[in-house]
C-alpha cells in the first residue's frame, strides 16, 4: 500500500460533483462495487484486504479487465498505464481534478483511497481515505502522521449497524472522519451536519458523498460541540469519537486529547441539550473501571439531565491488553524495542496515577425524553447480537415509554405479543417429569436468554394480542388451580422484565 507520510501530505481532489459523477458512473459501469470485488477477488482475497493485505488481491488483478483496473488503482495504490485507464474513466477530468496523478512515464496513479462499500439498501456507495488508511487499526497507519483520514473499520460499521434509522430533519455527525455516518445519515435527515477537527476530514467527508451520489451535508470544523450555534438542535446525533484513552494525544483520529475518558464523557453530556423531544444521540466509547469505583456508576453519572440512556458495555481490556492493542495500531511494536517498551511504560503509569485497572468499550444511546423520571439501562453484553440493530434500539425505548405509563392494573389490561422468533428451552436431567427451569431465548436483536418460571413461559407462550394480560393470567390460574387473584399479584414484575427485556411487545 501507498505510504501514509506521503498520503497525509498528498493534496486532495477537489470537489468537483460532476467529475465525482462521471467517475461514479465508470466505477459502477465496471463493478466496481462490494459484490464486484468478492466476485473478482474470491473470499479469501476479500477478506484479506480487510486485514489491509494486499498480496492476494494483487495476484488475482493480474488482468487487464476494467474492474482490474480499478482495483489496482484505486485500493491497491498500484501505478497504471495512462492507455490503459483512458480506456475505462475520464482520465483527463480525473487528472486536472486532482483523483489521479501522474506517476512518471506514461503511469497514473490515485490520490486517495476509494473503497466499495454497501448500503443498508444495496446502495452502491464509495468510502474515500489517504491511501494506505482504508482499514482502521490494521497496520501502523498512525506511526508517523496525525492528520490521516480513515475508512470504515469496524468501529464505524458497528455505529451505523446500531444507530435508529427513522425519518429526521436534521442529524449531526461529530467526528465525520470519512464521512460513513453522515452518508447513512443523507438517506433519512432532510438536512446532515458533519463536524470535525481535521480539516483534511471534512474535505474528504464530501469527497465520498459527492462520489456516492448523495446530498451535500453542511460541513464545520471544530472540536465536538464548538462549530455549532448556540441554539442549534436535532433529532439525531451519531459520533465515533477519537475514544481511545492515552497518555497524550498523539494520533489524532483516534486520541482524544482529554485525560482519561473525559472526552467521552464531555461529549455524552453535551448532547442532551442538542436533542429536539424524543431525538437520539448515539455513540461508541471508552471508559475508565477505576479501583474503589462501580463502573456502572460512572456510567449513569454522564447522563443528561432529561433524557433516557441504555449503555451495553460490550468488552473490557485490562490495562496492559489495552496499551498493547493501541501501541500495536500505531506500529509503536515496529519500532526500537527500547523506544516500544518506554511507551508501554508510560500508559501504564499513566492508568496507575489514576488508579484504573480496566477499560470498557461499548455503545451509549440517550434519548430526549419528557418524563420526569427518566430511564437510565447500564449493562454488560459481551455476547453476539444481529446487527443491524437500530430497530431493536428504537423498539427498547418504545417499550420503556409503555411500562413507565402502566401501572400494575394498566399492564394487566394491556394486550401483548410474543416477540419474533423466541423460542423455549427446557433444561433439566434426562428423563425427568419436569424440567429445573424454563428458558426464553431471543434470535433476532440483541439474542438474550432468560429464565422463567411455568407461570411465565405459559404466558409468553399465549401472547399474540387477543387476549389482555389479565385474562391470560386468570385462565392460567384456573389450569393450575391457582388463586387468580394471588397470581395478579406476583406476576406484573414478571411481565414487566418480559417486556424491557424484548420478549413480548406490547400489542397497541
Amino acid at each position: 500500500m501507498g505510504s501514509v507520510s506521503n498520503a497525509s501530505l498528498s493534496p486532495l481532489p477537489s470537489v468537483d460533483r460532476d467529475v465525482a459523477a462521471r467517475l461514479r458512473d465508470a466505477l459502477l459501469g465496471a463493478s466496481f462495487t462490494a459484490d464486484g470485488l468478492l466476485d473478482l477477488l474470491g473470499a479469501p482475497a476479500y477478506a484479506a484486504l480487510a486485514r489491509s493485505e494486499t498480496v492476494p488481491a494483487l495476484r488475482a488483478t493480474r488482468g487487464d479487465t476494467p474492474l482490474e483496473t480499478f482495483v489496482r488503482l484505486f485500493l491497491l495504490q498500484q501505478p497504471v498505464p495512462h492507455a490503459r485507464v483512458a480506456d475505462v474513466l475520464p482520465v483527463d477530468a480525473c487528472l486536472e481534478s486532482g483523483w489521479l496523478v501522474r506517476a512518471g512515464g506514461d503511469e497514473v496513479a490515485a490520490t486517495v483511497d476509494v473503497r466499495p462499500y454497501g448500503g443498508p439498501d444495496g446502495e452502491d456507495w464509495f468510502i474515500v481515505s489517504d491511501l494506505g488508511c482504508a482499514v482502521g487499526g490494521a497496520g501502523g497507519i498512525g506511526s508517523r502522521d496525525e492528520g490521516v483520514v480513515l475508512g470504515v473499520g469496524g468501529a464505524s460499521t458497528t455505529l451505523a449497524g446500531i444507530t435508529v434509522r427513522t425519518p429526521v430533519s436534521a442529524a449531526l455527525d461529530l467526528g465525520t472522519g470519512s464521512g460513513i455516518q453522515a452518508l447513512h445519515a443523507a438517506r433519512h435527515a432532510t438536512r446532515v451536519t458533519a463536524t470535525d477537527l481535521n480539516p483534511r476530514a471534512l474535505h474528504i467527508t464530501a469527497l465520498t458523498l459527492a462520489l456516492s451520489g448523495a446530498p451535500e451535508a453542511d460541513l464545520r470544523q471544530g472540536s465536538l460541540f464548538e462549530p455549532l450555534r448556540a441554539d442549534e438542535t436535532f433529532d439525531l446525533i451519531v459520533s465515533n469519537p477519537p475514544f481511545v484513552i492515552s497518555p497524550g494525544a498523539r494520533l489524532t483520529y483516534r486520541d482524544g486529547g482529554m485525560g482519561g475518558d473525559d472526552l467521552c464523557r464531555s461529549l455524552v453530556q453535551g448532547a442532551g441539550e442538542r436533542l429536539n423531544a424524543g431525538g437520539f444521540a448515539q455513540f461508541l466509547a471508552n471508559w475508565q473501571h477505576v479501583e474503589g469505583e462501580d463502573w456502572q456508576d460512572r456510567l449513569r453519572s454522564w447522563v443528561p439531565r432529561g433524557c433516557d440512556a441504555w449503555i451495553v458495555q460490550r468488552e473490557v481490556q485490562d490495562v496492559t491488553q489495552y496499551a498493547e492493542l493501541w501501541l500495536r495500531d500505531a506500529g509503536d511494536h515496529r519500532a526500537d524495542p527500547a523506544e516500544y517498551q518506554a511507551r508501554y511504560d508510560a500508559w501504564l503509569e499513566e492508568f496507575e496515577s489514576r488508579k484504573v485497572k480496566a477499560v470498557g468499550f461499548g455503545w451509549i444511546t440517550l434519548r430526549r425524553t419528557d418524563s420526569d423520571e427518566p430511564s437510565i439501562t447500564v449493562e454488560e453484553w459481551p455476547h453476539p447480537v444481529e446487527q443491524p440493530l437500530g430497530d431493536t434500539i428504537r423498539a427498547h425505548f418504545w417499550r420503556l415509554d409503555h411500562l413507565r405509563a402502566h401501572d400494575d392494573a394498566a399492564l394487566l389490561a394491556a394486550h401483548y405479543r410474543l416477540a419474533a422468533e423466541v423460542v423455549q428451552e427446557q433444561v433439566g436431567l434426562p428423563g425427568a417429569e419436569d424440567p429445573e427451569h424454563v428458558v426464553l431465548r431471543q434470535n433476532r436483536g440483541m439474542r438474550r436468554a432468560t429464565k422463567v418460571d411455568t407461570v411465565g413461559a405459559g404466558f409468553a407462550g399465549v401472547c399474540d394480542g387477543t387476549l389482555s394480560a389479565g385474562r391470560i393470567l386468570d385462565a392460567i390460574a384456573q389450569l393450575m388451580g391457582e388463586d387468580p387473584v394471588l397470581l395478579r399479584d406476583r406476576t406484573p414484575a414478571q411481565i414487566r422484565l418480559l417486556v424491557e427485556q424484548g420478549f413480548l411487545d406490547p400489542a397497541e
